[in-house]
This record gives structure tokens, C-alpha cells and sequence, in this order.
């Protein structure tokens, strides 16, 4: 998280290797000097983007039907907008047993109290393209996949509570026996909730800490940071996202060529270089256990990193998949200047060593089994998880 400067504070010590990329930056501008905050160019020549950068504004992914065929909003409409977020909390508990039910008023849990609150932007949607700001049509292949693991999900919970009352959990399922799926595996990597906990892969990336991933264009409600560092071979991105969730991309711009194909990653391979003042980054090599929108392992991005101003750093990414989506599409993201000498950002990522919930469960899943088979309990097949 990105947190003020206080002489009290002890500073963590980051990752070994992006500490030697941060440091070796250092070492370059303490050596050659750098460039004015007005976007100027690195001591070796290049567009200089370096810097902590922020998200201070909040725009939807898509376009609401609401919008449709308006790009931008007024002053007084997000005025509006901004008035009507402040009123509403993001969970209420009032009538379902947590924090603050029975009391007449919503509740404030936890997760409302972290959870980021920001302005609304000018535009309707982050989507540029197609005009109409919505992702395109999903491929047959692609509802097939989606089908398929959403009946997988669906075969799981029909035991539970959730079928049997009818829950939006359930949506599009119905209420029956324990089916024999529970004990296969799914027919494609699940990124979501599974209604089981044999292992840590039965839960969602965000109990697992997996939020983070290309393209990242900070729709998490969380705060969300950027720190560009470069170097004359090499851009480094670091992302604070989440509750801890930080991770790092290392993007050579000396004309290396991509991995191998057969070599997947989580969030791709990287590959820039320079067009005037803009880095183009091309990134492929999606592992399948990835899922941005449906798409995984054919997700093809070109991203396009520019200053517009001395306080504005633009970024534009084009998703393309014809196993996913009909069409290529395109978002923008405008990221603004934080201060470098009032801020600092803790490196090493959190979110996992401290995530006992994952373990509790687990562990609390093998007592369930243990009891059914004792006959002194519920068979865990009809607990929704």
C-alpha cells in the first residue's frame, strides 16, 4: 500500500531482485542526473515515465446502458455520481447475521472501511473501442468454455442451502443429490469459487491472493499504485494493488526476442521498445491457468505507456483473442503523479503470509469430514462454500 512517510516507521526490506532493479536505477540517475518532472528524457536518451503513480479517479470498465452513446460526462452529472457513492456502502449486512444486523442501520464491516472511494471520472468507460464502450460478443468457443465451468459450479453447490432456497449463487441450477463431479477435477482451471476446499485451487483468486494480473487497469476497489523504474536495457512496473497484493513486471526494451511458446506465464512475456515518446509493449505467452474476461491462454495485449503531461501517464492497452471475443477492443487508463519524496512504497508482497482465512478453512473443511465420518455431522457435500 502506498502510505506517508513517518520518522517511525520501519521500512521492509523488498523482493532481492526488484531491490537490485530499484537500486541500479538509482545508481544510473545518481551517476548521469535525471530528467525534470516535465517528462523529459532519461540521462541515455529514452522517454522518461519513472515515477509513483496513482489512480484518482474511478471509471467503469464498460458503458452503462444509461450512457449509451455518450462518452463523457458533465461536471454536475458526476457531481451527482460522487454524491450518491458517498451515501452507499458497499456491503450490508442488516437481516443476514453479520456486524450490525438487528440494529436498524447499516452496518459498516470491514471490508467497507478499507475498501477505496474515488471521484468519478469524465469518461463512461474505460473501453474506447468498439465506440459503443463495451466489451465485444463472446466466440461459441467461448460461451462453451464459460458454460461448461459454470455448470461444474452448479453441479457442486445443488446439495447446499443455496439451490434449496433458491440463492443468486444458484442461479441457473436446481436442488438435488451430491453429484459425483464434486471428487473430478473441472473442466477448465477455475479462477472463481469452487463449493469445496480439498485444496487451495478450489477458492477464488482473491482468497488466494491472486488478484493482480495484466492487463491491471485498477478496477479492484482498493488503492492502487504504480512505480515505474527504468534502466537503458529494461522498464520495471511495480503494482500496489489489493490488500497486499504487490507483484513486478520486468519489460526488456533491447530487442530480445519473446520466450519460447511452449513457456507460459501468469501474467505473459513482455516485450518493449520506443515509438517516439511512448512504450509499446507487446505480451504474450498466457499461461491457461490465467482468465482475464473469459480469455487465458490466447490473450494477445499491445499496451502503449505515454506522459501526456508532466502529471498524467497514459495508458492504453488492446485485448485480441479470437477464441474469446469477436473482435479486438481497447481501454484507456490515466494514472497521475504522486509525490516521490512524500511517499513510499512497501515492495514485498503481503497479502498471502498474512492470509489465515485460507488456512482456517482448510483446516476447518478436514474437521467437516472428519465428523461425517464419525456420523457426528453434516456430510460436507451440502455445506455451500
Amino acid at each position: 500500500m502506498l502510505l506517508q512517510r513517518r520518522p517511525w516507521m520501519i521500512v521492509s526490506v523488498a523482493t532481492a531482485f526488484m531491490s537490485a532493479v530499484l537500486l541500479a536505477a538509482q545508481d544510473v540517475r545518481k551517476s548521469t542526473g535525471r530528467s525534470n518532472d516535465a517528462g523529459g528524457k532519461t540521462a541515455w536518451g529514452e522517454p522518461d515515465l519513472q515515477g509513483i503513480w496513482g489512480l484518482e479517479t474511478d471509471i467503469p470498465l464498460q458503458r452503462s446502458d444509461e450512457y449509451a452513446g455518450k462518452e463523457t460526462l458533465t461536471d454536475e452529472e458526476r457531481a451527482q455520481i460522487d454524491k450518491q457513492r458517498a451515501a452507499a456502502s458497499y456491503f450490508d449486512n442488516r437481516g443476514r447475521g453479520g456486524v450490525g444486523a438487528g440494529q436498524g442501520q447499516a452496518s459498516q464491516p470491514y471490508d467497507d472501511l478499507f475498501l477505496s472511494r474515488k471521484k468519478s471520472g469524465k469518461r463512461t468507460s474505460l473501453i474506447v473501442e468498439p465506440r459503443d464502450g463495451k466489451i465485444p460478443p463472446p466466440t461459441s468457443e467461448a460461451v462453451k468454455r464459460r458454460d461448461a465451468l459454470r455448470a461444474f459450479q452448479l453441479a457442486l453447490l445443488q446439495p447446499t442451502d443455496a439451490c434449496k432456497n433458491g440463492e443468486a449463487s444458484c442461479a441457473g441450477g436446481k436442488y438435488g443429490p451430491a453429484s459425483p463431479l464434486r471428487f473430478q477435477m473441472p473442466p477448465y482451471y477455475s479462477t472463481g469459487n469452487l463449493s469445496r476446499a480439498f485444496n487451495p485451487e478450489d477458492r477464488s483468486l482473491r482468497e488466494r491472493c491472486f488478484q493482480g494480473r495484466l492487463p491491471d487497469l485498477g478496477l479492484i476497489p482498493y488503492g492502487y499504485f504504480l512505480q515505474l523504474v527504468q534502466s537503458p536495457q529494461t522498464v520495471s512496473i511495480f503494482y500496489d494493488t489489493g490488500q497486499g497484493e504487490m507483484w513486478q513486471r520486468v519489460i526488456p526494451v533491447d530487442g530480445t526476442p519473446h520466450l519460447p511458446s511452449h513457456i507460459r506465464q501468469w501474467n505473459g512475456d513482455s516485450r518493449g521498445h520506443w515509438e517516439g515518446k511512448t512504450l509499446v509493449v507487446d505480451v504474450t505467452n498466457f499461461t491457461a491457468k490465467a482468465d482475464f474476461q473469459g480469455s487465458r491462454e490466447n490473450l494477445h495485449l499491445i499496451e502503449r505507456w505515454a506522459r501526456t503531461d508532466a502529471n498524467t501517464l497514459e495508458y492504453t492497452v488492446t485485448m485480441e483473442d479470437p477464441t474469446t471475443w469477436t473482435r479486438p477492443w481497447t481501454a484507456v487508463q490515466e494514472y497521475k503523479k504522486q509525490s516521490d519524496r512524500d511517499n513510499k512504497i512497501y515492495h514485498e508482497p503481503r497479502c498471502h503470509e498474512g492470509n489465515y482465512a485460507m488456512a482456517s478453512l482448510l483446516r476447518g473443511a478436514r474437521e467437516e469430514e472428519k465428523a461425517f465420518a464419525e456420523g457426528k455431522g453434516p456430510d460436507p457435500a451440502t455445506i455451500a462454500r
